[in-house]
């Protein structure tokens, strides 16, 4: 019987069943994307870090294999790991026609990728996702990838990892979004929030900038509501800057909460704040777009204008184009850049 074809995706995390809508969205949603386009390919995922048991499960079709690396700290159990690894992908590879490795972000994925890949001769491609291309990626060195080997989420990632590594990728696939998850998508509802804000609370995102916004704009705007969703480091030090300057009634940290919930709230929303320092393509831009809202970041990932997403170069600059908005509310049109089907189409072109 002949072996079916194969794409091996290597990943650090991966939902541990079908109602674990916040891991990763946007790879797990093109997983299923490539799956849904292409059935007669086979798909495996071996998930290092999370979820937090190691197992065999089924998820919307696809196996997945976990290996629970998230509390193996120390370099003997992280090794371990990785023979574990490494030995699921040669079983992999002696019962099926592995046509590809697809690993996510320039990390320990992509290593065990690029050297299984090299030792039999499987083409091992990289999914550059946002920090991988920043200054002080240790792993870009012990890979020492080709620029064949690398795929940026956005242009800006193909320019920051070039600068930074003498390394340019050669493809370019940006995020997309799955529009059946919007499949009550209103973009005339009513627009109660005000400003809305979606995302990990850690430094690198600085939703420091959203509170002293939010502080800048009541003074026009009394009963100004924004709304932030996310869980991380930060929220406490946020939640008593918040407190400090009086802002209780008028910005509220909701916490993590389920991904159908976020896209409500987008539909709510008139703004929706993006002021992360560095971004490969934000999935929760793109949402919002496609809700209807209007988006202003300080990274722009795009080569074209788009009307409804402002990127500006400051906080000064983000707090003066959110107060024009917020003063004309302009039409809610529902955007869309990039599609899932065309991302996994845009995969499997790298393995053909």
């Amino acid at each position: 019987m002949p072996k079916r074809d194969t794409l091996v995706i290597l990943t650090p995390a991966f939902p541990e069943n079908e109602a674990d809508s916040n891991w990763l969205p946007a790879h797990h949603q093109l997983v299923k994307a490539i799956k849904n386009q292409f059935p007669e390919i086979g798909i495996v995922v071996l998930s290092f870090l999370y979820p937090h048991r190691a197992a065999r499960y089924d998820w919307n079709g696809i196996p997945v294999v976990s290996f629970d690396g998230m509390e193996r700290k120390g370099y003997r159990e992280h090794l371990q790991l990785w023979r574990q690894i490494w030995r699921e992908l040669r079983k992999i590879r002696r019962e099926h026609k592995v046509i590809g490795l697809f690993s996510f972000w320039c990390g320990e994925c992509a290593l065990i990728g690029h050297y299984f890949g090299l030792l039999t001769s499987i083409r091992h491609r990289c999914w550059l996702s946002g920090g991988d291309a920043q200054k002080g990626n240790k792993w870009v060195k012990l890979i020492r990838p080709k620029g064949r080997e690398l795929v940026a989420m956005s242009n800006f990632l193909r320019q920051r990892f070039r600068e930074n590594y003498g390394i340019e990728p050669a493809t370019v696939i940006p995020n997309g979004i799955d529009t059946a998850i919007f499949a009550n998508n209103n973009s005339t509802a009513a627009r109660d929030i005000d400003i809305l804000a979606v995302g990990s609370l850690v430094p690198l995102k600085q939703y420091e900038i959203l509170v002293r916004a939010v502080a800048a704009l009541r003074a026009q705007f009394p009963r100004l509501k924004a709304v932030h969703c996310g869980a991380g480091e930060e929220k406490d030090r946020l939640q008593s800057l918040i407190a400090n300057l009086g802002l209780e009634q008028n910005l509220c940290l909701l916490g993590e909460i389920p991904h159908r919930e976020v896209l409500q709230l987008m539909q709510r929303a008139k703004v929706f704040l993006h002021p992360s320092s560095s971004e490969g393509f934000s999935t929760v831009c793109l949402e919002a777009l496609y809700a209807g809202v209007r988006v202003i970041s300080f990274c722009d990932p795009e080569d074209k204008r788009v009307p409804e997403w402002q990127i500006v170069k400051d906080e000064s600059e983000m707090i003066t184009k959110t107060r024009e908005i917020l003063a004309d509310p302009p039409e809610s049109t529902p955007v869309l850049l990039h599609s899932l089907e065309d991302n996994a189409r845009s995969v499997m072109k790298l393995f053909s």
